[in-house]
């Protein structure tokens, strides 16, 4: 595949809608360099909500006013429920993420972010897009849903479910970085009586919650009205707002306060994507195709090549039976060969 060039990952604590994430906005638009930037909203996590369509329009309206200096050009994209109308997987529906400068997620319920989205037409066209310089904006429920494992909040917190975790979208997986985000880090409002801090869970309760974790998971707190601006591009992070960003792995906590920059690294070892393995090859053409890059065809290896010119000369030969033996032999080594006007054409399989 070409080589990439991965767009900006913010994650908001809370507060994307206030004044202080107006600013932080207003600096990732900067940074885009793109006029007018386009903007996708994707409605998906609060898919569930009757007033969905109501709370991504709220969002719409904050970002016009907020960044109306950049005239941006914003996109709701209603895709709430599979097996609907209105699906993730809907290739109409969700085309605006193919163009988008800036795609952002919000709130809603992370379990049902993930079980709508996973595999999807939009998480591949979402997906390539970052690979290809996009940047992906979340906050609340989106920023739990990312992670390698997500936080059920609503099961425990207001069904009282059993401590448990749920399978995340993994959005970092193919980087070598399994992560877990939780946004409301300090969250106080339970006031005296009743500890909200680490996303509503309580610190006991969440230190419960992290003995069910695989030991090398990283756990990255993000404290309210606070993003965390992740850069794999140059492998570094930064905090914008008025907190801090936790970062917990291997038993070690490290915390940095707004305006700090750390490298990538205290989230673990950022490892090449293998974006092959995760997005289907049509997403990944039509995603270049809107970026207006072509794909890099793929070199056959020498013993590939030798093994064609071996079948040419059985064809020229009128040896239909080697040269079928000798497709098969290519076909096994995961090439596929066609024969056309203008001599054999060779492509991955």
């Amino acid at each position: 595949m070409t080589t990439t060039h991965p767009g900006l990952v913010v994650l908001f604590g809370s507060g994307e809608t206030s004044p202080n994430g107006g600013r932080i906005f207003e600096n990732i638009v900067q940074r885009l360099s793109v006029s007018p930037p386009r903007i996708a909203i994707l409605e998906t996590p609060a898919g569930f909500e009757p007033n969905s369509e109501m709370v991504a329009g709220r969002i719409a309206n904050f970002l016009r006013q907020r960044l109306q200096n950049h005239q941006p050009e914003i996109s709701v994209i209603p895709a709430r429920k599979r097996d609907t109308p209105l699906s993730p997987d809907n290739a109409e529906l969700t085309q605006p993420l193919l163009n988008a400068h800036l795609i952002f997620l919000g709130p809603g319920s992370p379990t049902y972010t993930v079980r709508q989205l996973e595999h999807t037409r939009a998480w591949h066209r979402l997906t390539a897009r970052c690979h290809l310089g996009t940047t992906l904006v979340l906050a609340s429920a989106a920023a739990l849903a990312m992670g390698t494992q997500t936080l059920p909040v609503y099961e425990i917190y207001k069904v009282g479910a059993d401590l448990h975790w749920h399978r995340g979208l993994d959005f970092f997986g193919g980087d070598g970085l399994p992560l877990v985000f939780i946004p409301h880090w300090d969250n106080a409002e339970g006031g005296a009586d009743l500890d909200t801090s680490r996303c509503f869970m309580g610190q006991a309760r969440f230190a419960q919650l992290c003995t069910l974790l695989p030991p090398d998971v990283t756990i990255v707190g993000i404290d309210e009205h606070t993003a965390l601006i992740i850069d794999r591009q140059q492998a570094t992070c930064e905090v914008m707002g008025r907190g801090h960003v936790t970062i917990i792995r291997s038993n070690t906590e490290q915390r940095f306060a707004a305006s700090q920059h750390f490298p990538l690294t205290h989230l673990g070892a950022l490892q090449s994507a293998d974006l092959s393995a995760t997005i289907p090859a049509d997403v990944w053409e039509e995603a270049l195709a809107a970026q207006g890059q072509t794909p890099t065809p793929a070199e056959a290896p020498a013993e590939v090549l030798a093994l064609v010119t071996q079948r040419q000369a059985a064809r020229d030969h009128r040896d239909w039976s080697a040269a079928d033996e000798i497709r098969q032999r290519i076909s096994a080594l995961g090439w596929k060969v066609e024969d056309t006007p203008e001599g054999p054409r060779l492509e991955p399989e």
